[in-house]
């Protein structure tokens, strides 16, 4: 064939030219990218369209991420519907504040965001013993977020003018000592209640259906007696973790990998101190500093007068209540683990030196350093495991594209069987008995795609037995799949679900009875209070209800209290019916002062919260959003990719 294009290539140009161009002259090249845009668009904020692709690559990075500040974490977890519809609202979100900054010509400074960046506990990780910010490693850390250095600063800046957007809400939110106490006053009021349940299964032996009765609901109800569409699948896996089987490391590289990364398997230089520590926070005042700084310099004074007694004079004045009982002892650290203004002057020490006085946000310290614990290198042996994992996941990413391609041809163009490009490929046939058409809510792993079942489902698949296209159901994961045996939905025949129809129709005429009962009840007891028949009287709240169903515990909190007591019907739905007697309403305990102002302050940042999610949805409502895909329902169900191998 490829012959035949080189042989002519005249022809198939001019060929091409027929096809092509009209479709050009019919829609503009202009329109033609829009309508591929367009066509592929998953939500829109105003103008600006989010595509597939770009929601796609938002959800790979996310995960990337997640990955490189965890390595041990299983990122399948994060191969869910529910998981990358996250995902699509969280880069709707930042449409919309980034809308929102233009609207409102919010800026951040130069100065702004250099102190942005000088705060930032990784950047300030990245910097030299001399102070310096090492650029190489600055440079790797923008990169692993797919971004250049200046990139990074863009999106740092970017970030802080939205910030801007939501403080204007967040930072205005107050909630007054009486609003607060008017609603968890509320919250947390307890009723005493009585209650007595009308359980379907004490019904049951009283439900005696007929054969009419059960070919009557059987053919009322035969929707649920379907068997659904199903198949019995083939499918192949290609993805990293079977890429990586196939890689054999050479130990030569194994140890030029190992030298060239000796600073990495160093472990860092750790020191120990001890520290007297008076306080004196941000929010003091400059007369509460002043004094403060006296007590430390006296205590200073003595510390260096009689170095040996550093711990007892630590256990005796240090406002520590961590360390001080051990003589000011906060064992060994590393760089990073202290606030810089300590960390600093604990690093410039040499062992058995006591240090100037040290002001940090905490207040003044006074340190003495006890130890060092120098840096130490991991030999090849230790470090062996981490670099061949390592080695293997670089050299799977890098085969990954040539076997991908090597896989999506082998299966298209021997379409009858997936065993060639399995033995090519050295991968695993798997198979799964019973796969339904419909993607399950909540479904995760290969088999869970839509674009990977609608192919399954195709007329190809499923009349010809084809093998599938090869499908990217996951970042670095391909899948193709073939129908083993096909088996449409259909109806079940009475005969065989005959025990199924009894026990759906019994269950049905029990709820009907324990609920008639229930309010034949209600009404006599209402007519004649002193028949009430109830157990013993249970407190209830609405965190903690004593076992009394949910509904029991939200109708009795809702009722009437002026006029105790007080009899409610709840229907329980398939669980059938419950009365309640409300007697008592149990004021709340009042909480002690500290308490108090924990809640106060939990339920203002819950009410700021609740304000800033009105004002984005407002925003919302303000770019016109628009969401083009429909959101996951949040089921639990079994995964489709629990196939047997």
């Amino acid at each position: 064939m490829f012959d035949f294009v080189r042989q002519h290539t005249k022809i198939m140009m001019g060929l091409m030219f027929l096809l092509i161009i009209p479709s050009f002259v019919m829609f503009g090249i202009d329109g033609y990218t829009r309508f591929r845009e367009n066509d592929s668009a998953v939500a829109r904020v105003g103008n600006a369209d989010i595509s597939q692709l770009e929601w796609d690559n938002a959800h790979k990075l996310q995960i990337d991420r997640l990955r490189a500040q965890m390595p041990n974490l299983d990122v399948k977890m994060f191969d869910t519907p529910e998981a990358k519809y996250a995902t699509l609202e969280r880069l709707v979100q930042e449409k919309v504040l980034a809308q929102a900054v233009d609207a409102l010509h919010l800026q951040t400074s130069d100065a702004r965001l250099a102190r942005e960046l000088q705060q930032d506990e990784t950047i300030r990780s990245l910097r030299k013993p001399d102070g310096t910010l090492d650029m190489d490693r600055y440079k790797q850390l923008a990169g692993s977020q797919g971004l250049t250095p200046e990139g990074f600063e863009a999106r740092v800046r970017s970030n802080l003018s939205v910030r801007q957007v939501e403080v204007g809400i967040t930072g205005s939110g107050f909630a007054p000592a009486s609003q607060v106490a008017v609603s968890l006053n509320a919250f947390f009021e307890k009723r005493a209640v009585q209650w007595v349940p009308f359980a379907p299964a004490e019904f049951a032996g009283k439900v005696a259906p007929t054969e009419a009765e059960l070919e009557a609901f059987y053919a009322s109800n035969q929707a649920l007696f379907k068997a659904n569409e199903t198949a019995s699948v083939q499918y192949l896996v290609l993805d990293l973790d079977s890429v990586k089987k196939s890689i054999t490391l050479n130990e030569a590289d194994v140890k030029t990998y190992y030298e060239q990364n000796l600073s990495r398997n160093a472990a860092a230089q750790e020191r120990r101190a001890s520290h007297i520590l008076i306080n004196a926070p941000k929010s003091a005042s400059a007369a509460e500093k002043e004094k403060a700084k006296a007590t430390a310099l006296g205590l200073l004074a003595q510390a260096r007068k009689a170095p040996e007694g550093f711990g007892d004079i630590a256990k005796k004045n240090s406002q520590d209540p961590g360390s001080a009982p051990n003589g000011g002892d906060l064992d060994f650290f590393a760089r990073g683990a202290m606030v810089k203004p300590f960390e600093d002057a604990a690093y410039a020490l040499k062992k058995g030196e006591i240090s100037d006085l040290v002001e940090s946000d905490f207040g003044f310290h006074i340190i003495k350093l006890t130890d060092i614990k120098e840096a130490k290198v991991k030999s090849f042996e230790e470090s062996r495991a981490a670099l061949e994992a390592e080695l293997k996941t670089q050299q799977a990413k890098a085969k990954y594209a040539e076997l991908a391609e090597t896989f999506t041809n082998t299966v298209y163009e021997q379409a009858d069987s997936l065993k060639p490009a399995a033995d090519k490929l050295k991968l695993e046939i798997k198979t799964i008995d019973t796969l339904a058409r419909q993607q399950l809510p909540g479904a995760v792993g290969p088999l869970a795609n839509a674009k990977l079942l609608a192919a399954l489902f195709g007329s190809d698949s499923l009349e010809k037995k084809r093998n599938t296209e090869a499908v990217e159901t996951a970042p670095s994961q391909m899948v193709s799949a073939r129908v083993v045996k096909h088996t449409p939905a259909r109806t079940l025949p009475l005969a065989e679900v005959r025990a199924q129809v009894r026990d759906a129709l019994v269950a049905k005429r029990s709820v009907e009875l324990a609920k008639k009962e229930g309010e034949s009840k209600l009404a006599a007891w209402k007519a004649a209070p002193a028949s009430a028949v109830f157990p013993v009287a249970v407190t209830v709240s609405r965190d903690k209800t004593e076992s009394v169903p949910q509904k029991v515990v939200d109708a009795v909190l809702k009722a009437d209290a002026t006029a105790l007591p007080t009899l409610i019907g709840v229907d329980l739905g398939a669980n059938g019916y419950a009365i309640a007697r409300l007697n008592a309403v149990v004021p709340r305990e009042q909480p002690d002062a500290a308490r108090a102002e924990q809640e106060r302050g939990q339920y203002a940042q819950g009410w700021s919260t609740a304000e800033n999610q009105a004002y984005y949805t407002g925003l919302k409502e303000k770019f016109k959003v628009k969401m083009l895909v429909a959101k996951p329902e949040r089921k639990a169900v079994d995964s489709l990719a629990s196939a047997n191998p």
